[in-house]
């Protein structure tokens, strides 16, 4: 049998690839690897990190949150292994749902590693050692990211075992809370795993290289962020490297020094979280072997998501772009599209992204700075959750909506939320800028009273400086 399309990794872009080619019509095969479906994301990554976000914000609650509204409990107790039951349960539903929904649309699922064996054809290795070949017309590479490695000042690269010096797998596994955890980086994955560990109980201290951070967000948001941060208990070590983690005892010791060398330092862990960052994951798939272009280890791919070698196509975090699952979903359907002969499209200029702490940040399209940076003349609007009614009864009154739009035709060009339920709120910024919308025209849209979202409309109204309530 030939398909008309092989998928090979389950991710979100690839399993949502290879539904919607079923969807039109394509005889469509995946090929996963792993014993479940739903790839990083699913599995280790995206999913179980917000249900402990969500139940670690729930136990501070319980702890902290609830007596000024009135609420008098006892102190809570934390029972982890149930904690990790909600986690384990949550990624359970999630991947069984992606099995379900491949096998509804008729895609013929292959267990193993697969790899390109020639034109049009894939190798697929199972678990037990046996090799089969799948014949395609048509093979879309959807394996994912790898956690980055982090090298010390001789240049070794610094094991992780998991258990004592942790990735973001073993972070989302640990047995304890520890006393003092160290991550290392102030990235969305540093910060929200530390934020889970520092409301159970932990001790947390980030380093970043940077002077700041969340890089990659609008400056002025991270920089309120870092304070909130601050004021819950993160320390942090802003531009500073790390030169060294060793092993002593049952913990470990983080040697660092600042960017420009002038100083060093040394500060001890229970736990050493590494997140800094990840990598695409292209190893043994046959990529240089096939002739397909590699560009700093990416999958280099043209506007229709086709690699130089006929009939291969690569979407996602092995892609240019932001590593993000929702990026992957709109380049799977994209692809799908595509090759069923429609017109699929991602526009890049708006995809948002989120930070799923307490309170979250959320951003869609150009900072302030990015802004600026190409020279263009913007006009600027915020508005404070303190000032928002909803936000005042829910006492979360911490962060501010920012708008950026072209001071000459006012197009929006970037929303940046920190504050409760910023992750929600964005989806309304982006509907707005995928219509090319101005601030006029959000700000001249009724929203409900009293809503979370009405900090939106503010926003956009102190754009032409005419919020109502500031």
């Amino acid at each position: 049998m030939t398909y008309d399309l092989v998928v090979i990794g389950s991710g979100p872009g690839g399993y949502v690839c290879a539904i919607r080619a079923a969807q039109l019509g394509l005889k469509t095969a995946i090929v996963e690897k792993d014993a479940t479906y739903g790839g990083t994301c699913l599995n280790v990554g995206c999913i179980p990190s917000k249900a402990l976000l969500h139940a670690s914000h729930m136990f501070e609650e319980a702890g902290h949150g609830l007596a000024p509204l009135g609420v008098i409990v006892d102190a809570p107790k934390l029972d982890l292994p149930a904690m990790m039951k909600h986690k384990a349960d949550t990624v359970g539903a999630n991947v069984n749902g992606v099995a379900f929904l491949l096998k509804k649309n008729k895609v013929d699922a292959f267990r193993g590693v697969g790899r390109l064996a020639g034109a049009g054809k894939v190798e697929v290795t199972g678990p037990d050692g046996a090799v089969q070949t799948i014949e395609a017309k048509n093979i879309v590479i959807a394996t994912g990211s790898a956690v980055a490695p982090l090298r010390d000042a001789a240049g070794a690269e610094i094991p992780i075992d998991e258990k004592v010096v942790v990735s973001s797998t073993g972070a989302l596994a640990l047995e304890k809370v520890p006393q003092k955890l160290v991550v290392i980086g102030a990235g969305v994955i540093g910060l929200e795993l530390g934020s889970v560990w520092r409301r159970l109980g932990a001790e947390v201290t980030a380093i970043e290289y940077l002077d700041r951070v969340l890089p990659g967000f609008d400056l002025e948001i991270a920089a309120r962020f870092q304070k909130i941060l601050e004021k819950q208990g993160f320390a942090f070590r802003l531009s500073s490297k790390v030169t060294g983690v060793t092993r002593e005892g049952a913990g470990a010791v983080v040697s660092y020094s600042s960017v420009d060398g002038a100083a060093s330092d040394k500060i001890t862990a229970d736990v050493v979280l590494i997140a800094t960052g990840r990598i695409p994951y292209t190893q043994g798939l046959g990529l240089e072997e096939a002739g397909v272009a590699l560009e700093r280890g990416r999958v280099v791919i043209d506007e229709h998501f086709a690699t130089n070698v006929p009939g291969v196509y690569a979407i996602g975090d092995v892609v240019r772009g932001p590593m993000l699952a929702h990026k992957a979903e709109d380049e799977g359907v994209a692809v799908a599209e595509i090759l069923a002969g429609q017109a699929g499209h991602v526009n890049y200029d708006v995809i948002p992204g989120v930070v799923y702490t307490s309170p979250e940040v959320a951003s869609v399209g150009m900072t302030e700075e990015e802004a600026r940076a190409k020279g263009l003349d913007l006009a600027i609007g915020k508005f404070p959750f303190s000032a928002n009614g909803r936000a005042r009864s829910m006492r979360e009154t911490e962060g501010f909506v920012k708008f950026i739009a072209d001071a000459r035709t006012d197009r929006v060009l970037g929303v940046h939320i920190l504050g409760a339920g910023a992750g929600e709120l964005i989806a309304e910024a982006a509907v707005l800028m995928e219509f090319s919308g101005s601030s006029e025209d959000l700000a001249r849209t009724c929203h409900a009273h009293p809503t979370l979202s009405e900090a939106m409309k503010e926003a956009a109204l102190a754009v032409a400086k005419r919020a109502i309530h500031i």
